[in-house]
């Protein structure tokens, strides 16, 4: 070799070494400032000698090209999702089923693995000859996307390993699992750039992970603080013993473990760590929603084997909701696009649960009576979910002395007008339709991703254009091409972004006429009944024209749905906001789906519990495919009810009222045609 490769070979290798130091050890042996000399050293000699290119240098961790879509991957072994529980009884209950099994030697050496649950994005990468070839999201468990640009930008995951070897067996091609997350630092530090830059805070890291993963741009993947904890390497050569075992390989070989993990020898030494851990989350520098308990044992592993797609020999614990107390300052009223009014509490902003949070949904003017909630009370948050702020109690023993309940709003917050209730709703209504906020609300709702998904059409660009009055309804949208160079000079605006904007809005054209009518934010039509509905009208002339026991006639659509229909166009505004889209060039046609037969026609299912051979949405689409009707509540009127693994209290009910009860097989039986 020449002393050129020999300088390239040999700087790799150092950088990579500086990299693991960094990034997985968290263990730096030298200064920012070497290792950019480094790097840039690395650069110029690649870039003098082309000949010596290798797409797993260091240098190649960021990708110059635009992925235009995310293919589709098939995973070679499914990526199974773990069943829930949430208290002890639970976990004891799991231990009973593994026991159930086994026999009383294989009871007597039972052990589990503990494992922080990582609340982040689940991803599986594949090695060959030692070198990183692709990455996929876990997608549905058995097709996942294609991520391997972005997942190359994360410097904790290694573009190349040494010869992986267990047990004398050389293995050439094997796929790592991990979770890919934000420390809470990184996510602080990225809100901290965007707000400075003019830009809208992410929620939380979780969130911004999955979306960060999934941006189309990797040199932006790059920019953000991504990082990961591989959980299992798996290949059809290689052969454990255990759970553990596998980890340990993984930290050999250079992955970055989660080295929390701990070997329980019964089910009272998992519950005491899944307690020690509850109260140590909050110290840690990333977020964790849980521990995952799995069966040490492989052998056992596979006796046990798994149900649909949840492993007989692994769960996850959820721990509770984080909670914090803090004071409310001021109840403020937001105004929705269908102009209902959302009470929103303010907060004496306080750290919870990975983030600072300011303000809390308080639903209704019911849940604060309910609550006896007050301005100036010290409350108890907590995230529903981890991710949605909510007001749990009132210390009422903190009260002030002055408090009074609070009033409902008689006014418009954002406009002035006066505010309706019906008697039969507890939402307040303003009724104007030109309020800024309304139309804020109808815009966002029209381009948000269950909708017309218009990429970079988000809050704050939608405040701004209907700000500076560019936006006066959603038909506008389609306009915005005429106003290039007009956008281009706003800003934090440049070509590319004005390009990119204008590129999605014309994409959004080729949405299908169900997400068009569900756009289009009629009141109480949401993405279901809007399905519904342009599959039995097949287009929207014949939606206008209907009448109300017309459109009560689709099952399921009611009295409330039909009366907004109606109302929404008969209004000559909307009207004329439809024959604008329809200008413009958005569907209004519905495509349909193939009908195969008549089979299971008039015939109206119910699925419950976990199908082993079929999804609940293949099973959907091929009974509506022979003419039948997928119902998702119980009533005397359903034929049949499909019982799969674990059924919920649908199937108790069944069995109460006498419905015809299938099982899967019965099921695959009828729409086998």
């Amino acid at each position: 070799m020449s002393d050129i490769e020999i300088r390239i070979i040999e700087l790799r290798k150092k950088i990579r070494q500086h990299d693991y130091n960094y990034y997985v050890l968290a263990e730096p042996k030298i200064s920012d400032f070497e290792y950019d000399k480094l790097l840039k050293e690395l650069e110029k000699l690649e870039q003098e000698n082309p000949r010596f290119f290798s797409p797993q240098s260091p240098t190649q961790r960021v990708s110059s090209d635009l992925t235009k879509e995310f293919a589709s991957v098939q995973h070679r072994v499914p990526m199974l999702s773990l069943s829930n529980t949430y208290n002890e009884e639970e976990l004891f209950a799991f231990d009973k089923r593994v026991k159930d099994s086994l026999t009383d030697k294989e009871i007597e050496s039972l052990e589990y693995v503990c494992e922080l649950k990582i609340d982040g994005v689940s991803v599986s990468i594949t090695y060959s000859e030692g070198k990183l070839i692709s990455a996929a999201t876990r997608g549905d468990g058995t097709v996942g996307e294609d991520i391997t640009n972005n997942v190359k930008t994360i410097k904790s995951i290694p573009l190349s390993v040494e010869d992986v070897e267990l047990n004398s067996s050389k293995v050439n091609e094997f796929e790592v699992r991990g979770e890919i997350f934000m420390s809470i630092s990184g996510f602080n530090t990225l809100n901290e750039d965007r707000v400075t830059r003019g830009e809208a805070q992410f929620k939380n890291p979780r969130n911004s992970t999955a979306g960060t993963i999934k941006l189309q741009d990797a040199k932006i993947v790059a920019s953000r603080p991504l990082d990961i904890f591989t959980y299992y390497l798996l290949s059809p050569n290689l052969k454990f013993s255990t759970q553990s075992e596998n980890l340990g390989l993984l930290k050999k070989l250079g992955f970055k473990v989660n080295l929390n993990y701990s070997i329980c020898n019964n089910i009272r030494e998992v519950l005491s760590y899944c307690s020690e851990w509850e109260k140590k989350r909050k110290d840690l520098p990333y977020e964790i929603d849980g521990v995952v308990i799995k069966v040490n044992s492989i052998q056992i592993q596979d006796k046990l084997g798994s149900i649909a797609k949840s492993p007989r020999w692994a769960v996850a614990y959820k721990f509770k909701a984080e909670q914090a107390v803090t004071l409310l300052n001021k109840i403020t009223w937001q105004v929705g696009r269908t102009g209902a009014l959302t009470p929103v509490a303010e907060l004496e902003p306080v750290f919870l649960a990975g983030s600072t949070i300011s303000r809390a949904t308080l639903h209704n003017i019911d849940e604060i009576t309910k609550k006896d909630i007050r301005e100036g009370d010290t409350v108890v948050v907590e995230k529903g979910g981890d991710v949605i702020p909510k007001i749990v109690s009132v210390q009422l023993n903190s009260r002030p002395k002055n408090s009074e309940p609070i009033k409902v709003p008689e006014v418009c917050p954002a406009c002035g007008s006066k505010l309706f209730r019906s008697e039969n709703e507890v939402a307040i209504y303003c009724e104007n339709s030109e309020c800024l906020e309304q139309l804020k609300g109808r815009i966002l709702h029209f381009a948000s991703r269950g909708a017309m998904d218009i990429e970079g059409l988000g809050e704050a660009i939608v405040n701004q254009f209907v700000d500076l009055g560019m936006l006066k309804s959603y038909a506008d949208i389609y306009d915005l091409k005429h106003k290039r160079q007009q956008l281009i000079e706003l800003d934090r605006f440049g070509d590319k972004k004005v390009d990119n904007l204008l590129l999605a809005i014309e994409e959004s054209k080729n949405k299908s006429f169900d997400k068009v009518l569900f756009s289009l934010g009629i009141r109480y039509v949401g993405s279901g009944a809007a399905e519904k509905i342009a599959e039995h009208f097949k287009n929207i002339d014949s939606i206008i024209a209907a009448s109300k026991e017309e459109i009560e006639n689709i099952h399921e659509i009611g009295p409330s749905i039909s009366t907004s229909i109606i109302n929404f166009f008969t209004d000559d505004h909307n009207r004329g906001l439809i024959n604008r889209l329809r200008e413009s060039g958005l569907n209004f046609i519905s495509s349909g789906k193939q009908k195969l037969s008549d089979s299971l026609s008039g015939k109206s299912f119910v699925l419950t519990g976990i199908l082993a051979t079929i999804t609940r949405d293949s099973a959907k689409e091929k009974i509506l495919a022979r003419g039948g009707k997928f119902v998702s509540s119980i009533s005397s009127k359903i034929d049949y009810v499909v019982v799969g693994e674990n059924p919920g209290s649908k199937y108790e009910k069944a069995i109460k009222i006498g419905l015809n009860v299938i099982t899967e097989e019965e099921f695959l039986k009828l729409i086998s045609d």
